[in-house]
């Protein structure tokens, strides 16, 4: 890991002048019309995206934890921002599902923001990006690094998190009893401007500042969703993934922010193999704020190196691992026989298949008495799983099964490595009708819905340390 110490310029004559240290951007009178907002469905819903075209390496800005593609053109200096960003190359942004122009219905979590990302670049005709992200957003750029390396050519973090909460070795966390009075706090200032004044304290003192965020807070969320945004930040934990992630890497990390921004930062940047970490004397927490000079120089710094790199495809990947298991099936091939049995196994076998497709997963093989199955998230995974235990029910069969989220190795149309052995090991602790999980799912399916209850640390067969296991219920 490479560490550089940068200074920032004041960004009140970046706000005054347009000008960006060195950066090429238009001036007021020059600055280009805007491509149209376009739109990207899944299913029902839509996502909202523009394409500000351009040459040179794609880049998809995540944004911070929430956006309005319409209003953050609004704000002179996240304008200038962005433009600056899009001169390194084609970028592109969008509203995630539950916030901004988008459709308004889904909870965001890190899942369905990696299916927005994911829709964004086919929508956009685009193979592989550069990721840029800041604060909360940072948690989906990290996951979906891990879990599509072949679509993310590098990431750029501002003010990164893996965890906000504090948990057995990671101290450096808020207590976790604060946490009632943060959701109290948010929905009762929400759409007051109270994020540019916690994010961005070098500004808090400009009215017309202060005024665009409180438009900004209104029109990306009620109260009531921006609790739920923060309570699910609170419960996600993405610790497991940093190991896993191949790509490039820049963290940026503010060193004059408050509270526990520095430590939570530092922390990805130290756990990020090949990472190059830059620490700015920044206060503010949005990458457009004061430390916009340094973040815009050290990005295209790390720009110039990645497009000069070979970044080498891997067959190694982020992914959600499914066992099911029949109970009892060696006393049912003996009541039915083995032509009955065969049937019968056909139409499990069709059955998974069908629920599997539906939840974004694909089955690998069967085992004879169950099936191994991969899904593009967690949460698919436990709602395909808990359809699958309910269903089989149908066809006279009682299964089991069990999920885990780990590095697997793609061996052709097969999968291998510790994630689908101890996905196998999770599958033979539970009971009849029961869905078992490892603790990696819960931290990455936070604000899903599902609710989770500790079955205590198992020491599994073939793995060395001993593993938290629980049962998932799904409403």
């Amino acid at each position: 890991m490479s560490r550089t110490v940068l200074a920032t310029n004041s960004f009140s004559t970046m706000r005054g002048s347009r000008t960006l240290g060195g950066v090429a951007s238009c001036s007021d009178g020059d600055v280009k019309e805007l491509p149209p907002i376009r739109y990207v469905n899944i299913g029902e819903e839509s996502i909202a995206y523009r394409d500000l075209g351009g040459d040179g390496i794609p880049i998809v800005y995540l944004g911070t934890f929430g956006s309005h593609q319409d209003l953050m053109w609004e704000e002179p200096g996240y304008a200038h921002f962005l433009r600056s960003l899009g001169s390194f190359g084609r970028l592109v942004a969008f509203d995630r599902r539950g916030s901004g122009l988008s459709s308004r219905t889904v909870r965001p979590t890190i899942e369905v923001r990696a299916a927005d990302l994911d829709a964004v670049l086919d929508a956009a005709g685009i193979d592989q990006a550069v990721l840029v992200a800041a604060t909360g957003s940072t948690m989906t750029a990290l996951a979906f690094a891990a879990m599509r390396p072949a679509r993310t050519r590098a990431l750029v973090l501002y003010s990164a998190t893996a965890r906000q909460t504090a948990a057995p070795g990671y101290e450096i966390g808020a207590d976790e009893e604060l946490i009632p009075l943060i959701l109290d706090s948010t929905e009762a200032t929400w759409g007051t401007g109270i994020t540019g004044q916690l994010y961005a304290p070098s500004l808090a003192g400009d009215p017309q500042f202060i005024e665009w965020c409180a438009r900004l807070e209104r029109s990306i969320a009620t109260p009531l969703e921006a609790r739920q945004w923060i309570e699910m930040y609170g419960e996600s934990d993405v610790r497991d993934v940093l190991p896993l992630v191949d790509a490039p890497s820049l963290v940026v990390t503010p060193m004059l922010a408050g509270g526990l921004v520095p430590a939570l930062s530092s922390y990805v940047a130290d756990h990020l193999p090949g990472v190059r970490a830059v620490e700015i004397a920044s206060r503010d927490q949005y990458p457009f704020g004061d430390g916009a000079d340094a973040f815009l120089e050290a990005t295209r710094q790390f720009l110039v190196d990645v497009g000069e790199l070979e970044h080498l495809a891997s067959n190694r990947r982020l992914a959600t691992v499914l066992f099911t298991d029949l109970v009892g099936s060696t006393e049912q091939v003996r009541l039915k026989g083995d032509r009955a049995w065969t049937t019968t196994m056909d139409t499990h076998d069709d059955l998974v298949r069908r629920i599997a497709a539906r939840n974004a997963g694909r089955v690998i093989k069967s085992t004879g008495d169950g099936v191994l199955a991969v899904f593009e998230g967690p949460a698919s995974s436990v709602r395909a799983a808990a359809e699958i235990l309910r269903s089989v029910h149908r066809i006279g069969l009682i299964a089991r099964a069990g999920v885990h989220v780990g590095e697997v190795e793609e061996r052709g149309d097969d999968v291998a490595g510790i994630a689908v052995t101890l996905a196998s090991r999770i599958a033979d602790c539970a009971h009849a009708d029961e869905v078992l999980t490892s603790g990696v799912v819960r931290d990455l399916v936070a604000g899903s819905g599902i609710r989770f209850e500790s079955r205590g640390s198992h020491q599994l067969k073939g793995i060395d340390e001993p593993v938290e296991v629980l049962g998932a219920n799904v409403d």
